[in-house]
């Protein structure tokens, strides 16, 4: 039930026992309590009633000008055996202070009974003495209706284990709940009013998009999965795409420079006014979960499954390969589907008899490219006769790098790098657009043959340990199909 207004003070326009007042005051009084969303009523002194409004009207069925007059409630308003106790509570709040809440049955005019909840107070004369009572009401379940709404809302806003985040119309944080400010890693004022642009890296172009779809069409009919990462906010968080590894870093390397992406189950509701006229959109309730690790394992299955399947396929078409450098070949084609954008393989020339590739001692490992799949259009990776000229790599490049630790080695260009990216990846004899690289060591036998270099462009995620994995047993089987060639000639 609405909260009724206060009691008017002495001198001022009121209900009964106040002093008298102009015409136009008394017109305002009857337009201010019939917009009133409570019910509300009036007494004198005597229990006679002086005021009663059209919610009044509403809920009981009896008008203003039948109830206006009446003494006491007994046998129109309340059941003649009731009225006694009915109008004993509501009077008592004269000599009682502060406001009185009760609940009992009321009349209607058809002969319905209806369960009221009230809140009365007494109505003070000019000089303080009361000289009536005020009674405001609505029926029992409208008031549990708003009391559950009300809990509903605080629960959400407090204890609900889902984020929660109320988006205004301009799309910036209004309230947040105690989940969503610690998923959104901020304090929970000290995200309202922020543009969600600096709290939010990726993804936000779909959050917004999200938000500003259900403000125009309403609520989605199911919930929303969305990849986001959360922008630096200099209290001690990674830099989501800068800091990215150098070359060199080992296995680690590329790690560093992935974003936190996390993956939030969504839901939206748009708000509205319900006082409006027409509905009038408030902003949007964006309710969330956290599903990354579910997610995460979700995808990793289905990579994990995919990529073996492709194995598979590798090795039966490699089988009915007669050259053992085209079933190499085959091997790295079957392996980029959905892995990497380019593939190379680079031998090492000249290689010694004993496995001492970079030892002690050694010379300087050199490199010839053997094979590599094309630049531009995506294609078959074809054999290259290099004339056995040395690729001209740098001593710190990851193919050497890769050759002389025997394993793979990671490493993705820096956000800096990013912007000159064909720069980064001329510098490292890499086809343009190349900002993630993978080198993969190619062992067969005990000794190192060469090894194999997985490219991504900017529009994929750097290569992770479960990626290195999988090159690794790609690598195998090119190494012993490149080893057979070697042995046949």
């Amino acid at each position: 039930m609405p909260s009724a207004p206060a009691p008017p003070q002495a001198g001022e326009a009121g209900p009964p026992g106040a002093t008298a007042d102009p015409e136009d005051d008394s017109g305002l009084l009857a337009a201010l309590l019939d917009g009133m969303d409570a019910a509300l009523c009036a007494f004198d002194a005597q229990g006679t009633v002086t005021h009663w409004n059209r919610e009044a009207e509403r809920i009981l069925g009896w008008s203003a000008r039948e109830a206006v007059g009446r003494k006491g409630l007994a046998g129109w308003a309340v059941r003649a055996a009731d009225a006694r106790e009915v109008e004993a509570r509501l009077m008592a709040a004269m000599d009682a202070p502060g406001r009185q809440v009760h609940e009992f049955a009321l009349l209607t005019k058809d002969g319905g009974r209806v369960l009221v909840r009230t809140q009365s107070s007494a109505v003070p004369r000019a000089d303080g003495r009361p000289g009536g009572v005020y009674c405001a009401f609505s029926e029992v379940h409208t008031q549990i209706d708003l009391e559950r709404s009300i809990a509903l809302s605080e629960a959400l806003l407090d204890d609900a284990s889902w984020s929660v985040v109320l988006v205004d119309a301009d799309l910036r944080p209004a309230v947040v709940n105690k989940n969503a400010a610690r998923a959104l890693r901020a304090g929970r004022t000290a995200a309202l009013g922020r543009p969600l642009g600096e709290l939010l890296d990726q993804g936000l172009e779909e959050l917004e998009s999200a938000l500003q779809h259900v403000l125009a069409e309403g609520a989605p009919p199911a919930p929303t999965e969305l990849w986001v990462s959360l922008r630096e906010n200099g209290e001690g968080l990674r830099g989501l795409r800068g800091g990215a590894a150098k070359d060199g870093a080992g296995g680690g390397a590329g790690d560093g420079g992935a974003p936190a992406r996390r993956c939030w189950r969504s839901g939206f509701l748009r708000l509205a006014s319900p006082l409006a006229e027409e509905p009038v959109p408030l902003g949007v309730a964006w309710i969330f979960q956290d599903v990354t690790e579910s997610k995460r394992h979700e995808m990793d299955g289905s990579r994990l499954r995919f990529r073996g399947n492709q194995l598979h396929r590798a090795a039966r078409a490699a089988a009915e390969c007669e050259d053992p450098a085209e079933a190499a070949t085959v091997h790295l084609d079957f392996a980029l589907a959905g892995f990497a954008d380019h593939a190379l393989i680079d031998l090492v020339l000249d290689a010694p008899p004993a496995d001492r590739i970079g030892g002690p001692g050694q010379d300087r490992v050199r490199l010839v490219r053997a094979a590599a799949t094309p630049s531009g259009a995506p294609g078959p990776c074809p054999a290259i006769v290099a004339g056995g000229i040395p690729l001209a790599y740098t001593e710190s490049h990851p193919a050497l790098q890769a050759v002389e630790r025997c394993g793979s080695v990671r490493v993705s260009a820096s956000r800096a790098q990013e912007a000159a990216a064909a720069g980064w990846a001329a510098a490292r004899k890499w086809p343009d657009g190349t900002v993630h690289g993978l080198c993969t060591a190619l062992r067969s036998r005990g000794r190192t043959l060469g090894v194999v270099t997985f490219l991504r462009a900017s529009g994929r995620r750097p290569f992770d340990r479960a990626d290195a994995a999988y090159a690794e047993d790609v690598s195998a089987r090119v190494a012993a199909a490149l080893d057979l060639a070697r042995q046949l000639g």
